[in-house]
């Protein structure tokens, strides 16, 4: 079995995954690549050589999981407000809020296929969310009540450049989530823990079965606590 090739980014999604159920959210439905679907074995030079990145968004990663699990049983937190779900993957954060009760809900990504992907999920979930292909880190809020930010600690500098951008972020007006399984670059400070799950995942993607997941609350930085209280 072969990839399918590379046509319109909604296609290649289409034709490279099939919808599935993640254990901890069986409320979602997200088109995901599997064992039996060859996108799951492709190396990263076979995809290289296709002009592909990295397919993140074809994959229900444990922090992900955790995020829409909380927003789910905890629909208070986005009911009625703006949610933004940065580096939205599958979407799956953005569609979980959606879903409780967000008055909108945008998601960003820079990658096309990931945008896509968000897309076809929202749909095929009924829901309605804004995609936007756009790198984001550095700017302001233009009026976000909730930012979502889910397995985005896999490498040192993306993850020191991000932390530090959601924690800019993060004041009285605007509650900013991680959710994060222990990865490597999670920042040691600024997170009070929310809650946590235990997330069944495969040795494929992970070096365990089964991943402690937490969902955290960022908190601000010092400069825009001092904003705050003005």
């Amino acid at each position: 079995m072969t990839l399918a090739a590379l046509t319109a980014p909604d296609d290649f999604v289409r034709a490279n995954t099939r919808l599935q159920r993640p254990p901890l959210i069986p409320e979602i439905q997200l088109h995901l690549a599997s064992e039996v679907v060859p996108l799951w074995q492709a190396t990263e030079e076979e995809l290289a050589r296709q002009g592909l990145p990295p397919p993140f968004w074809a994959f229900a990663w444990a922090g992900g999981q955790a995020l829409a699990r909380y927003l789910l049983d905890h629909p208070a937190v986005v009911r009625g407000k703006r949610v933004l779900d940065f580096a939205a993957g599958s979407g799956v954060q953005g569609i979980a809020a959606k879903l409780a009760g967000a008055a909108s809900v945008e998601a960003v990504e820079i990658d096309p296929f990931a945008c896509a992907a968000c897309r076809l999920n929202a749909k095929a979930n009924g829901t309605e969310i804004a995609v936007r292909e756009n790198d984001l880190v550095g700017c302001a809020n233009p009026g976000w009540d909730v930012v979502l930010a889910g397995d985005v600690c896999y490498e040192r500098p993306a993850a020191e450049k991000i932390t530090a951008w959601l924690r800019s972020l993060a004041d009285a007006r605007c509650l900013v989530l991680m959710g994060d399984p222990g990865r490597t670059y999670l920042p040691r400070g600024g997170l009070e823990r929310v809650v946590g799950y235990a997330v069944k995942t495969t040795r494929e993607l992970e070096d365990s079965d089964l991943r402690n997941a937490v969902v955290w609350k960022v908190a601000a930085a010092e400069g825009a606590k001092e904003q705050t209280a003005r």
